[in-house]
């Protein structure tokens, strides 16, 4: 088939001769295999919307089965204006160059807009920071996102800038490190003294039943993996903090709060997840009492990103350091750090 990896916009079209290493295929599949730059979903939508015809007939199935000889043509249109609307929003930039752009989002900061949250969101200050280059990238309603962080969780996060960047670092996120180089290290601050220095939680996880906006452990639900590491514990009479870095084997939504929480040590001053754990406010030093109060969000934060470069094949590493809240909260646990072997 032809070879069209090349191609860095939609717009034009691209023509592809089924050979007989192809027959067979789904429709889908062996597009995104041979256009290196449009993502399989992306390839899939532009498919049911008509955009793709096989020997002159329009076919909107991307499961369809190729048979030699059949010409394909994908006509994808050009790129729509992203819905979100450009805003000068600062970025905190770990690093940037052509083809995608690292940011240490601040607690507060939405990743895309979203119902309740229709503006000053990641994706507006991107799309202001990055101009035109940005629209269309990986659709229209989250250009530029391969991955996420809540709200209240500050971080490290990479954004595309190309199709094929967007494609590269999709996969990468979608392997969550399994084969491939991509590392993601998170620190929690976890109520309680986890039984050892390490550990593994494999808990499926689906949306609580009694509450569409929190996740639950579900025996229906995906799979979900998070690996942690105590680094350090902390306590006097009557209370235990644990520092803990968490790594993921899967990229579930609210994934650590909801496995720490589900081994019986939610996260400090987690407001969905650590409800029950309030009064032990009570039992904390003044000073650190105050420290958790103002936190008013959940003690964690995606310290660490690593990935290979979607076009240079670099493995690059990048770390955000700590946020005022979350290093207050360490220098008022300092004073009770307890020596532990690990």
């Amino acid at each position: 088939m032809a070879d069209d990896t090349d191609l860095e916009f939609e717009g034009e079209p691209i023509e592809l001769a089924v050979d007989e290493a192809n027959a067979g295929g789904r429709l889908d599949a062996v597009l995104a295999r041979e256009h290196a730059v449009l993502s399989r979903s992306r390839i899939k939508d532009l498919i049911l919307e008509g955009a793709v015809t096989i020997d002159g007939k329009t076919v909107t199935e991307p499961n369809y089965r190729l048979k030699a000889g059949e010409t394909i043509v994908l006509l994808a249109p050009p790129p729509e204006d992203p819905e979100p609307q450009a805003e000068d929003i600062p970025l905190d930039i770990l690093y940037e160059d052509d083809q995608l752009i690292v940011i240490n989002k601040p607690v507060g900061m939405v990743v895309h807009p979203a119902p309740g949250s229709p503006n000053g969101t990641l994706v507006n200050a991107l799309i202001f920071h990055c101009g035109d280059s940005l629209k269309g990238i990986g659709g229209v309603k989250r250009p530029g996102i391969v991955h996420r962080l809540d709200r209240d969780t500050s971080g490290v996060m990479v954004a595309a800038k190309t199709e094929k960047a967007h494609k590269h670092l999709s996969a990468q996120f979608a392997d969550h490190g399994r084969t491939g180089p991509l590392h993601r290290a998170y620190i929690a601050y976890a109520w309680g003294t986890t039984q050892g220095a390490l550990g593994t939680v494999d808990a499926p996880l689906g949306r609580d039943p009694g509450n569409r906006l929190k996740q639950a452990v579900r025996k229906d639900g995906r799979e979900a993996i998070t690996h942690y590491a105590v680094q350090a514990r902390y306590g006097d009479e009557g209370w235990d903090i644990t520092r803990i870095e968490c790594q993921l084997e899967t990229g579930r939504t609210h994934q650590i709060r909801v496995h720490m929480a589900h081994i019986g040590h939610p996260l400090v001053a987690d407001q969905v997840y650590a409800s029950g754990y309030a009064t032990k406010l009570n039992r904390l030093p003044e000073e650190l009492a105050n420290c958790v109060r103002a936190l008013g969000r959940q003690a964690l934060h995606a310290a660490e990103l690593g990935f290979e470069h979607p076009v240079t094949g670099e493995e690059m590493t990048f770390e955000a350091e700590m946020p005022d809240d979350l290093q207050a909260l360490q220098d008022a646990l300092d004073p009770y750090d307890k020596a532990f072997a690990r």
